[in-house]
């Protein structure tokens, strides 16, 4: 069985000359998507963070994870997201950074991945497993138009390295009841940054 030949094409959320920010509801087959999140879930090497904020050290509100693709644990199955992410938008993906959202008070603020931490040029792919939560997708300049949309279980959501500069993007919290959920996100990490050790998914503001 192909676990991946039924997702439709992308919803276009922001255009622009790298391919924009596009959206794939359904790019894996639920139950595989199940499984991927409860592997993770159970053998992820997750880890609490605290970073420094004004004057005070503060809690990151998710657990994080983050591996390098070019030798993944083998009883994760990040091979796998992987080709399903790449065959939606293709990269050379060589680090991946997982985030623990555990319930409606975990979230990320409003922010955009560092271009230096980044090869020019290449995408960002984020693959949702677990719950479904919101991401807000906000422009940076004119009347900063801002969108919202469902990250919904196996979804994909492909972000250009040129969005990152006219866009910014956050996981707000929620009073509502919702279960746990990991995001998967892709990234081309420059090769002296794979080199020293930095291909996680590093603070750069977003606590909230």
């Amino acid at each position: 069985m192909d676990l991946f030949a039924q997702a439709a094409g992308p919803q276009l959320l922001v255009d622009d000359a790298e391919g924009g920010i596009r959206y794939w509801p359904q790019a894996v087959d639920a139950a595989v998507a199940d499984a991927w999140f409860r592997a993770l879930r159970a053998d992820a090497a997750w880890q609490a963070q605290a970073r420094p904020m004004y004057d005070r050290v503060v809690a990151v509100p998710r657990l994080l994870a983050s591996y390098r693709l070019d030798a993944p644990p083998p009883d994760l199955p990040l091979r796998e997201m992987l080709a399903a992410v790449a065959r939606l938008a293709p990269a050379p993906y060589n680090a991946v950074g997982l985030n623990l959202y555990r319930d409606g008070g975990d979230s990320v603020a409003m922010h955009h991945d560092k271009l230096h931490t980044l090869e020019p040029g290449q995408p960002i792919a984020l693959l949702s497993l677990g719950a479904s939560r919101r991401m807000r997708i906000r422009a940076k300049t004119g009347a900063r138009a801002t969108l919202a949309i469902e990250l919904a279980p196996g979804s994909v959501l492909a972000m250009s390295h040129a969005s990152q500069l006219s866009h910014e993007h956050g996981i707000p919290k929620t009073a509502k009841p919702v279960g746990e959920r990991i995001s998967v996100v892709f990234r081309v990490r420059p090769q002296a940054r794979l080199a020293a050790g930095l291909y996680g998914t590093h603070w750069q503001g977003a606590l909230e």
